[in-house]
């Protein structure tokens, strides 16, 4: 694994918002952490070009390593937290894409 920062997309709908925020409330607490950043969220994208994604929320986080980004995917409690997420959205993706490595 790289010590390049890594981001996070993940594309959602969400069906049952009592579900989504009980996901919401735990989420924050464990990317913090694994030293994650949240960046933004939005629920209604743009796209310029191409097909679009379904509508829904895209939401944009980060971590120093993919190190990092992958402990936090699999940590008991994210997994665990995790369960209200999928009860509560229909996911079309969760990607991590690697960030550029230094210049030297």
């Amino acid at each position: 694994m790289s010590d390049v920062p890594v981001y996070v997309l993940a594309n959602f709908q969400v069906h049952d918002k009592d579900k989504y925020r009980e996901y919401e409330k735990g989420f924050f607490s464990i990317l913090k952490r694994h030293n994650g950043v949240f960046y933004t969220y939005d629920d209604n994208t743009t796209t310029f070009e191409g097909q679009a994604p379904p509508s829904g929320r895209v939401v944009i986080f980060g971590f120093p390593s993919e190190q990092l980004a992958t402990e936090w995917y699999n940590d008991p409690d994210y997994q665990a937290l995790s369960e209200h997420r999928r009860a509560g959205t229909n996911l079309e993706f969760i990607t991590m894409v690697r960030g550029l490595p230094p210049r030297g």
